[in-house]
């Protein structure tokens, strides 16, 4: 159980996206199915058939996938993301015609229901797999996928006030020690590179005799 457990937390948007993707994607079954009997039964083509009713099915499923499935994702415009999601969907749509051609044409099964049913329905669930990979990857993205964008266009501010920022008195800089004779090696104003003899006294140094 504690492994299933795991699983699911690691997995538990896909899981929850897969599953109002399913429902969707359900409805637009039914959908297809019910306007491809329809107009099939009134003497039109089965490829067809299916393109028109695939493309009632994409308009609710683009509406339902939008403001449900995927709503917590980033989302742009409706042209945007209606130019993008319809032309996925057009290639979803051709894997789909793709499967039932291969029956009507090649295994010329056009009048049998149920390889009819079979090939309608397994072209859908290919399509499917197409669209619900696409839809995550090119429509709405992982908010996580913009956040870490932004993160790497953002220039980076150094750490800590400015230099300047820093109060005169709390400053030890390299100026402020060559000023006072402290950094060795440096000249000092009197020329030989040590500190007069007045100021080595108060210091308590000594020098020699």
């Amino acid at each position: 159980m504690a492994v299933v457990r795991r699983l699911y937390v690691r997995f538990r948007q896909i899981i929850h996206e897969f599953a109002k993707f399913g429902i969707i994607g359900a409805i637009g079954l039914a959908i297809t199915n019910l306007g491809y009997i329809l107009l099939h039964s009134h003497g039109i083509g089965p490829v067809t058939s299916t393109t028109i009713a695939t493309i009632v099915a994409t308009i609710v499923a683009y509406f339902g996938n939008r403001y449900w499935s995927f709503k917590h994702r980033e989302r742009t415009n409706i042209p945007r993301e209606g130019t993008i999601f319809f032309v996925l969907n057009g290639i979803g749509l051709l894997i789909q015609d793709a499967v039932v051609a291969f029956n009507s044409y090649v295994l010329h099964l056009e009048h049998h229901k149920l390889a009819e049913f079979i090939a309608l329905n397994m072209g859908i669930a290919t399509a499917t797999v197409f669209r619900f990979w696409s839809y995550r990857r090119f429509v709405w993205a992982d908010p996580g996928d913009a956040a870490t964008a932004a993160v790497a266009v953002t220039p980076s501010v150094p750490h800590g006030p400015p230099a300047d920022s820093q109060p005169p008195g709390g400053r030890a800089d390299g100026a402020q020690l060559k000023e006072a004779g402290q950094l060795p090696g440096m000249p000092h104003p009197n020329g030989n590179g040590h500190a007069p003899a007045g100021q080595a006294d108060s210091r308590g140094s000594f020098t020699r005799s």
